[in-house]
């Protein structure tokens, strides 16, 4: 299976840029990850509405130049749905087993994600009410990745 991170914005902290490389040395012999991050769009500090969809369509539209038309897209969202692990393990094994080969889950900037990229969307899955940092969200989101290829195996999470 190939899974592939659509993310706004480059990764800057050594911990996070750490714990992805970890995480992604132990999916290696499972999957197959890519990690592809577009750049964030300057805007200003207080935007309107309309500068703030401006700035999501533009990042939108660099997210969805990494994404083929057989790829199943779950879009990060804070009005996604609430998985479990096993759930997002069974949501695995299921696109699997019907022959969906490419995963690509997409988690926006700080400004979130365009309407087009929630509509091309399949799932939306949320991590929780909680805001949580993009950045973070993309070393959370690869940690589950792993949770849920190991669930699927039957093999005990090593810590």
């Amino acid at each position: 299976m190939n899974i592939q991170i659509v993310c706004v914005g480059k990764l800057k902290e050594k911990y996070l840029v750490q714990g992805i490389a970890e995480y992604s040395k132990r999916l290696a012999p499972y999957v197959k990850l890519s990690v592809h991050e577009v750049p964030d769009e300057k805007a200003p500090e207080n935007m309107s509405d309309a500068e703030m969809r401006q700035v999501q369509e533009k990042e939108g539209d660099k997210i969805l130049a990494y994404i083929k038309p057989d790829t199943h897209v779950v879009a990060l969202a804070i009005g996604g749905q609430l998985w479990s692990s096993e759930d997002l393990a069974a949501h695995m094994d299921k696109l699997g087993t019907y022959g969906t080969s490419t995963i690509a889950y997409v988690i926006g900037g700080s400004n979130g994600l365009s309407e087009a990229v929630l509509s091309r969307a399949q799932s939306k899955l949320s991590f929780g009410r909680m805001t949580l940092p993009h950045q973070l969200m993309r070393l959370v989101l690869v940690e589950q990745i792993y949770r849920a290829v190991k669930i699927n195996r039957g093999e005990p999470y090593h810590k």
